[in-house]
Protein backbone atom coordinates (compact mmCIF):
# COMPACT_ATOMS: atom_id res chain seq x y z
CA UNK A 1 0.00 0.00 0.00
CA UNK A 2 0.86 3.47 -0.34
CA UNK A 3 2.06 5.82 1.94
CA UNK A 4 -1.19 8.41 1.10
CA UNK A 5 -3.40 5.24 1.75
CA UNK A 6 -1.66 4.13 5.26
CA UNK A 7 -2.04 7.83 6.72
CA UNK A 8 -5.99 7.88 5.43
CA UNK A 9 -6.56 4.67 7.35
CA UNK A 10 -4.35 6.25 10.44
CA UNK A 11 -6.95 8.74 10.76
CA UNK A 12 -10.15 6.93 10.29
CA UNK A 13 -9.35 4.54 12.26
CA UNK A 14 -8.49 6.58 15.26
CA UNK A 15 -12.32 8.04 14.89
CA UNK A 16 -14.18 5.26 14.17
CA UNK A 17 -16.52 3.77 16.65
CA UNK A 18 -15.98 0.18 15.91
CA UNK A 19 -11.83 0.80 17.00
CA UNK A 20 -12.44 3.09 19.28
CA UNK A 21 -14.67 -0.12 21.16
CA UNK A 22 -12.23 -2.48 20.36
CA UNK A 23 -9.13 -1.02 21.92
CA UNK A 24 -11.40 0.43 25.03
CA UNK A 25 -12.53 -3.22 25.49
CA UNK A 26 -8.76 -5.23 25.06
CA UNK A 27 -6.97 -2.62 26.79
CA UNK A 28 -9.51 -3.37 30.08
CA UNK A 29 -9.05 -7.52 29.62
CA UNK A 30 -5.76 -6.94 29.36
CA UNK A 31 -4.84 -4.37 32.33
CA UNK A 32 -7.34 -6.81 34.56
CA UNK A 33 -5.75 -10.32 33.74
CA UNK A 34 -2.13 -8.45 34.06
CA UNK A 35 -2.79 -7.12 37.57
CA UNK A 36 -3.65 -11.25 38.71
CA UNK A 37 -0.06 -11.98 36.44
CA UNK A 38 2.94 -12.69 38.38
CA UNK A 39 5.01 -12.29 34.83
CA UNK A 40 7.44 -9.52 34.32
CA UNK A 41 8.68 -8.39 31.15
CA UNK A 42 7.30 -5.80 28.16
CA UNK A 43 4.29 -5.98 26.55
CA UNK A 44 3.76 -6.86 22.64
CA UNK A 45 1.51 -5.06 20.66
CA UNK A 46 2.15 -8.03 17.37
CA UNK A 47 0.75 -6.24 14.53
CA UNK A 48 0.40 -3.02 15.51
CA UNK A 49 -0.79 -1.65 12.02
CA UNK A 50 -0.47 2.20 12.53
CA UNK A 51 -0.67 2.50 16.31
CA UNK A 52 -3.81 3.09 17.62
CA UNK A 53 -3.88 0.29 20.25
CA UNK A 54 -0.29 0.99 21.13
CA UNK A 55 -1.38 4.70 21.53
CA UNK A 56 -4.05 3.70 24.18
CA UNK A 57 -2.03 1.38 25.90
CA UNK A 58 0.42 4.18 26.33
CA UNK A 59 4.03 3.84 28.27
CA UNK A 60 3.03 1.10 30.51
CA UNK A 61 0.60 -1.42 30.83
CA UNK A 62 0.14 -2.56 34.35
CA UNK A 63 3.25 -1.67 34.64
CA UNK A 64 4.97 -2.85 32.38
CA UNK A 65 6.64 -1.15 29.47
CA UNK A 66 4.85 -1.30 25.97
CA UNK A 67 6.31 -1.47 22.03
CA UNK A 68 4.90 -2.71 18.79
CA UNK A 69 5.47 -5.24 16.03
CA UNK A 70 4.35 -4.29 12.29
CA UNK A 71 5.41 -6.39 9.58
CA UNK A 72 4.78 -3.06 7.03
CA UNK A 73 7.56 -0.61 7.52
CA UNK A 74 5.29 2.66 6.31
CA UNK A 75 2.81 1.45 8.97
CA UNK A 76 5.51 1.14 11.59
CA UNK A 77 6.58 4.50 11.01
CA UNK A 78 3.41 5.81 11.60
CA UNK A 79 2.83 3.66 14.85
CA UNK A 80 6.19 5.13 16.09
CA UNK A 81 5.03 8.31 15.55
CA UNK A 82 1.66 8.17 16.73
CA UNK A 83 2.28 6.14 19.52
CA UNK A 84 5.97 7.43 21.35
CA UNK A 85 6.72 3.48 21.96
CA UNK A 86 9.56 1.00 20.24
CA UNK A 87 7.79 -0.26 17.00
CA UNK A 88 10.01 -3.02 15.26
CA UNK A 89 9.65 -3.98 11.88
CA UNK A 90 8.81 -7.78 11.74
CA UNK A 91 6.58 -10.75 11.33
CA UNK A 92 4.39 -12.23 13.94
CA UNK A 93 5.38 -15.63 11.97
CA UNK A 94 8.68 -14.73 13.37
CA UNK A 95 9.12 -12.52 15.40
CA UNK A 96 12.89 -10.63 16.47
CA UNK A 97 12.53 -11.15 19.79
CA UNK A 98 14.26 -13.86 22.63
CA UNK A 99 12.89 -16.08 24.33
CA UNK A 100 10.42 -15.79 27.21
CA UNK A 101 11.02 -11.91 27.70
CA UNK A 102 6.99 -10.95 27.40
CA UNK A 103 4.56 -10.40 30.28
CA UNK A 104 2.15 -9.73 27.57
CA UNK A 105 0.78 -10.47 24.30
CA UNK A 106 -2.10 -8.20 22.05
CA UNK A 107 -2.94 -9.36 18.82
CA UNK A 108 -5.88 -7.94 17.11
CA UNK A 109 -7.31 -8.74 13.95
CA UNK A 110 -3.82 -10.32 13.47
CA UNK A 111 -4.40 -14.18 13.17
CA UNK A 112 -6.86 -13.73 10.23
CA UNK A 113 -5.03 -12.03 8.26
CA UNK A 114 -4.12 -13.73 4.51
CA UNK A 115 -0.44 -13.25 5.19
CA UNK A 116 -0.49 -14.86 8.92
CA UNK A 117 -0.13 -18.17 9.63
CA UNK A 118 -2.12 -18.96 12.76
CA UNK A 119 -0.24 -22.10 14.16
CA UNK A 120 3.67 -20.51 13.43
CA UNK A 121 2.09 -16.91 15.06
CA UNK A 122 1.23 -19.29 18.10
CA UNK A 123 4.21 -20.61 18.34
CA UNK A 124 6.48 -17.43 18.42
CA UNK A 125 3.67 -16.30 20.87
CA UNK A 126 4.48 -19.18 22.86
CA UNK A 127 7.95 -18.93 22.72
CA UNK A 128 8.80 -15.42 23.36
CA UNK A 129 6.28 -14.75 26.47
CA UNK A 130 7.17 -16.02 29.58
CA UNK A 131 5.44 -18.53 31.36
CA UNK A 132 2.29 -16.74 33.55
CA UNK A 133 2.35 -14.61 30.64
CA UNK A 134 -0.89 -13.01 29.23
CA UNK A 135 -2.42 -13.39 25.77
CA UNK A 136 -5.45 -11.18 24.72
CA UNK A 137 -7.00 -12.04 21.03
CA UNK A 138 -9.76 -10.26 18.85
CA UNK A 139 -11.08 -12.31 16.19
CA UNK A 140 -13.91 -11.72 13.62
CA UNK A 141 -16.08 -14.31 14.38
CA UNK A 142 -17.93 -17.12 11.99
CA UNK A 143 -16.55 -18.37 9.13
CA UNK A 144 -20.01 -17.99 7.44
CA UNK A 145 -19.48 -14.30 7.67
CA UNK A 146 -16.62 -13.48 5.01
CA UNK A 147 -17.26 -10.86 3.31
CA UNK A 148 -16.48 -8.10 0.63
CA UNK A 149 -14.93 -5.79 3.95
CA UNK A 150 -12.80 -8.86 4.86
CA UNK A 151 -11.65 -8.92 1.34
CA UNK A 152 -10.42 -5.63 1.25
CA UNK A 153 -8.33 -6.08 4.37
CA UNK A 154 -6.78 -9.21 3.32
CA UNK A 155 -9.09 -11.10 6.05
CA UNK A 156 -8.64 -14.98 4.58
CA UNK A 157 -10.69 -16.43 8.09
CA UNK A 158 -13.03 -15.89 10.66
CA UNK A 159 -13.26 -17.86 13.80
CA UNK A 160 -16.16 -19.23 16.39
CA UNK A 161 -14.88 -19.70 20.48
CA UNK A 162 -14.89 -23.13 19.88
CA UNK A 163 -12.43 -23.03 17.15
CA UNK A 164 -9.98 -20.51 19.10
CA UNK A 165 -9.97 -22.56 22.10
CA UNK A 166 -8.69 -25.31 20.39
CA UNK A 167 -6.17 -23.87 18.34
CA UNK A 168 -4.73 -21.98 21.84
CA UNK A 169 -4.85 -25.49 24.06
CA UNK A 170 -2.69 -27.23 21.05
CA UNK A 171 -0.13 -24.44 21.49
CA UNK A 172 0.47 -24.23 24.81
CA UNK A 173 -2.27 -21.88 25.77
CA UNK A 174 -4.96 -21.56 28.45
CA UNK A 175 -8.01 -19.67 27.84
CA UNK A 176 -8.43 -17.66 30.74
CA UNK A 177 -12.21 -16.07 29.67
CA UNK A 178 -13.98 -15.36 26.05
CA UNK A 179 -16.67 -13.32 24.65
CA UNK A 180 -18.16 -12.59 21.82
CA UNK A 181 -18.84 -9.03 21.14
CA UNK A 182 -20.80 -6.24 19.39
CA UNK A 183 -23.70 -8.11 20.19
CA UNK A 184 -26.43 -5.76 20.16
CA UNK A 185 -25.63 -4.69 16.57
CA UNK A 186 -25.51 -8.48 14.91
CA UNK A 187 -28.86 -8.13 13.64
CA UNK A 188 -27.52 -4.90 11.44
CA UNK A 189 -24.45 -6.57 10.21
CA UNK A 190 -25.97 -9.77 9.40
CA UNK A 191 -28.32 -7.76 7.48
CA UNK A 192 -25.26 -5.67 5.72
CA UNK A 193 -23.51 -8.79 4.60
CA UNK A 194 -26.45 -10.70 3.21
CA UNK A 195 -27.00 -7.18 0.71
CA UNK A 196 -23.89 -6.46 0.43
CA UNK A 197 -22.32 -6.58 -3.00
CA UNK A 198 -19.24 -8.35 -3.76
CA UNK A 199 -17.32 -5.06 -4.88
CA UNK A 200 -18.22 -3.24 -1.97
CA UNK A 201 -15.83 -1.09 -0.01
CA UNK A 202 -14.66 -1.79 3.14
CA UNK A 203 -16.49 -0.63 6.40
CA UNK A 204 -13.61 1.34 7.31
CA UNK A 205 -14.52 4.69 6.77
CA UNK A 206 -16.49 8.06 8.54
CA UNK A 207 -19.96 7.48 9.71
CA UNK A 208 -22.42 10.26 10.57
CA UNK A 209 -21.83 11.33 13.95
CA UNK A 210 -25.10 10.42 15.27
CA UNK A 211 -24.92 6.76 13.87
CA UNK A 212 -21.17 7.07 15.38
CA UNK A 213 -22.40 7.73 18.65
CA UNK A 214 -25.34 4.93 18.58
CA UNK A 215 -22.74 2.75 17.44
CA UNK A 216 -20.55 3.43 20.46
CA UNK A 217 -22.65 3.76 22.74
CA UNK A 218 -24.28 0.39 22.04
CA UNK A 219 -20.47 -1.13 22.49
CA UNK A 220 -20.07 0.36 25.71
CA UNK A 221 -22.98 -1.13 27.12
CA UNK A 222 -21.68 -4.59 25.93
CA UNK A 223 -18.06 -3.51 27.55
CA UNK A 224 -19.65 -2.97 30.61
CA UNK A 225 -21.54 -6.49 31.07
CA UNK A 226 -17.81 -7.57 30.14
CA UNK A 227 -15.76 -6.47 32.45
CA UNK A 228 -18.53 -7.54 35.07
CA UNK A 229 -17.73 -11.21 33.91
CA UNK A 230 -20.53 -11.93 31.83
CA UNK A 231 -19.79 -14.00 28.35
CA UNK A 232 -22.06 -12.81 25.63
CA UNK A 233 -22.97 -16.06 23.28
CA UNK A 234 -22.66 -13.94 19.68
CA UNK A 235 -21.62 -11.32 17.69
CA UNK A 236 -19.20 -10.52 15.36
CA UNK A 237 -16.07 -10.24 16.94
CA UNK A 238 -14.76 -12.65 19.85
CA UNK A 239 -12.11 -11.42 22.21
CA UNK A 240 -9.66 -14.24 23.84
CA UNK A 241 -7.63 -13.82 27.25
CA UNK A 242 -5.54 -16.74 27.87
CA UNK A 243 -2.51 -17.45 29.55
CA UNK A 244 0.75 -19.46 28.56
CA UNK A 245 0.90 -22.56 30.29
CA UNK A 246 3.42 -23.15 32.80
Amino acid sequence: MERAEYERMHAVEDRMWWYRGLRALAAGELARALARSAAAGPVLDAGCGTGGMLRILGPTAAGRPTLGLEYDAIAASLAAAKAGRPVASGSVNEMPLGDATLAGYVSLDVLCHGGVEPASALKEAHRCLRPGAIAVFNLPAYGWMLSAHDKRVHNVRRFTRGQVGALLAGHGFRVLRSSYWNTFLFPLMLLHRLTERDDAESDVRDYPRWLDAFFSTALAVERGLIAMGLSLPFGGSLLVVATRDE
